[in-house]
């Protein structure tokens, strides 16, 4: 499969309180950092989700020239992911998700992000790679994470490209800002998202609004209450798999939509999709903070318990 989108890295910093000093330039607390983690982000949660499902990727992407565009590139790598294809260039930022981290909860996070919109220049690059890959691949996912309009790799003319790849390929987006614009795809959303796209409240009708803009199938995922497929006009109910113990909802829709769109490209239904995806997602909510993934026999065994 082709991920392409906006890959962030995501840095974590974990944190020991009882080392605390105090700054003697500012008066201020010094956080003590005691050990580094990095793992890809974004596009990158969802690379990472299936390739610990098996499945060879692709990455199509642009990052800096920078120390955190080497420590993306070596994540990536790290899982198995292909990244011969990816824009390096001077005029950007690595997008970062830096996390600090005590006890294992996430504190304030400090993101870097691209606010000028992407080049011609980078934009025709990626457009060419995207026609060139796509005919090498069984699916193609769209990874748009940056909500500032044509400043992530998801561009207007990105997104024009990707429709006319549609058919007969299996397409998947989901979208932090634009889900509502994207078109000949499969889209996936949560049901807040899907609200400020379609200006609707109930979610069945923004699931019949979105399938019907896209003119392929809808997905909306609904945390606890499960997933919601709407394709010609019906609406199909996954139900939410009840966990006890504690969650970790960072990236559980990436998890989604990995799961989801494998088993379209390995046959499945739409509806029996995102059953598998719902499956995935509730293996890796439980992996507290860290990118959770999860393993063909981890998503057989979670199936085993809901059919006991």
């Amino acid at each position: 499969m082709l991920v392409i989108g906006d890959y962030f890295l995501d840095l974590y910093l974990e944190i020991d309180s009882a080392l605390a000093e105090i700054s003697i330039e500012t008066g201020l607390e010094a956080h003590q950092v005691i050990r580094t983690r990095r793992a890809p982000g974004a596009a990158g949660t969802v690379t990472s989700n299936l390739r610990a499902l098996g499945v060879h990727v692709i990455a199509l992407g642009v990052i800096g020239d920078d120390g955190n565009g080497y420590e993306l590139k070596r994540a990536l790598r790290e899982t198995g992911v292909d990244i011969a294809a990816f824009i390096e260039s001077r005029e950007r930022l690595t997008p970062t998700y830096t996390k600090p981290m005590r006890a294992a909860r996430e504190l304030n996070r400090l993101d870097i992000k691209n606010r000028s919109v992407l080049s011609s220049e980078i934009e025709d690059a990626l457009i060419a790679r995207l026609r060139d890959l796509a005919p090498r691949v069984d699916g193609i996912i769209v990874v748009d994470q940056v909500q500032e309009e044509d400043c992530g790799v998801v561009t207007h003319r990105v997104r024009d490209a990707l429709a006319t790849l549609a058919a007969p390929r299996i397409l998947t987006a989901e979208s932090r800002a634009r889900i509502g614009l994207f078109r000949n795809m499969i889209t996936q959303t949560n049901f807040s998202e899907a609200r400020a796209a379609t200006e609707l409240d109930d979610i069945q009708a923004c699931g019949i609004e979105l399938a019907q803009h896209a003119h392929r199938p809808a997905i909306i995922t609904a945390g606890a209450n499960g997933i919601f497929v709407f394709e010609e006009n019906q609406v199909a109910h996954i139900p939410g798999v009840t966990i006890t113990a504690p969650i970790d909802v960072v990236g559980a829709g990436d998890s989604v939509l990995a799961g989801f769109s494998a088993a379209l490209c390995a046959g499945a239904s739409a509806r029996d999709a995102a059953y598998l995806g719902n499956l995935v997602a509730s293996i890796t909510v439980q992996q507290i903070g860290v990118t959770g993934t999860a393993t063909p026999d981890q998503v057989r065994a979670a199936h085993a318990a809901l059919e006991r």
